[in-house]
C-alpha cells in the first residue's frame, strides 16, 4: 500500500504532479534530441535571448516550489504567482529580441493579462496587488513602442484594480 505513505494535501499533489510532468515529458525529450539539427553558431543577440529565457525558466521554476502554509489558497497564490510572473518574464524578453510582429504583439498580451490574473488572485486571498511598474522591454537605444502599450495598459488595469477593492 504505497498510498498510506503519503498524507492527501498539496505535497502529494504536487509530487503526483511533477512525476506525471516526468513520465510525460522524458519521451517526447528523448524524442526530439534525436531529431534535432546539428547546432549552428549562435548570434550574439541570440545567445543572449536564451540565457535571459534559461534564467527565468530557473527562477520560476524555484519560486513555484512554496512551502505549504496549511492554507490551500494561499498555498495555490504562492505557486502560480511565479508561474504566472515567469510568463510575463519570457513575454518581456521576447519583446527584447523577437522580431515577428505578431508574436510581439501576443507577448504584449501575455503581460498584461497573466498580471491581471496575478493581482485577482492576490485579491481574492486578501493580499494588496503588486505595483505595475513596466518592465524594461527594449534592449538600449530601440524605440519605445511596445513599451509605451504596455504601460498604458498596465496603468488602466491598475486604476481598475483599485476601484474594485473600494
Amino acid at each position: 500500500m504505497i498510498l498510506r505513505f503519503f498524507r492527501p494535501g498539496i505535497g502529494a499533489a504536487l509530487l503526483g504532479a511533477r512525476v506525471l510532468f516526468a513520465v510525460v515529458l522524458s519521451p517526447v525529450a528523448l524524442a526530439q534530441e534525436a531529431h534535432q539539427p546539428a547546432p549552428t553558431a549562435q548570434s550574439a543577440e541570440e545567445s543572449a535571448f536564451l540565457a535571459e529565457n534559461d534564467a527565468a525558466m530557473t527562477k520560476m521554476m524555484n519560486d513555484m516550489a512554496a512551502k505549504p502554509s496549511g492554507d490551500i489558497d494561499r498555498d495555490f497564490v504562492a505557486m502560480m504567482t511565479p508561474h504566472h510572473q515567469g510568463a510575463i518574464d519570457m513575454a518581456v524578453i521576447e519583446l527584447r529580441y523577437g522580431k515577428n510582429e505578431r508574436l510581439r504583439r501576443i507577448a504584449q498580451e501575455i503581460i498584461v493579462e497573466q498580471r491581471q490574473e496575478i493581482d485577482a488572485m492576490k485579491l481574492a486571498i486578501g493580499e494588496p496587488v503588486t505595483d505595475t511598474t513596466p518592465a524594461q522591454t527594449q534592449q538600449p537605444g530601440a524605440t519605445p513602442g511596445a513599451a509605451a502599450t504596455i504601460h498604458d495598459h498596465m496603468h488602466m488595469h491598475h486604476d481598475m484594480m483599485k476601484q474594485e477593492t473600494k
